[in-house]
């Protein structure tokens, strides 16, 4: 069995060719993709901004074999991402990714202050 690692992923791309339809019902829904909805999960999360409507970000928990590393991880994602779109009916282009992988990742912790 192969050592799984969770990865923390941000696909980035820009909104492209919207309908009319698909315009209207981001612009009406732009209120629960603020910065409040930024979260990481399996389903994934949808942020943008509305003015302008350009550009949009997914934020996706992604659990897969170590030994396929963050490229892998990045590439499930915007899979993910892309069908997640396109059932929506949402044109996009440039899709790109960001990933951290939690289970190498170092934290720094600060000492306590001593009083």
């Amino acid at each position: 069995m192969s050592e799984q690692h969770t990865y923390r992923v941000i696909v980035r791309g820009t909104w492209d060719t919207l309908t009319d339809t698909a315009r209207a019902r981001l612009l009406a829904e732009a209120g629960e993709h603020g910065l409040t909805s930024m979260r990481f999960s399996e389903e994934g999360s949808l942020s943008y901004e509305p003015s302008p409507l350009k550009h949009f970000s997914m934020r996706y928990v992604v659990v897969s074999d170590a030994a396929d590393g963050e490229e892998m991880a990045g590439a499930i994602a915007e899979d993910r991402a892309e069908g997640a779109l396109r059932e929506l009916g949402y044109g996009f282009h440039d899709l790109k990714s960001t990933v951290t992988d939690l289970d190498t990742m170092k934290i720094n912790f600060k000492p306590a202050s001593r009083r």
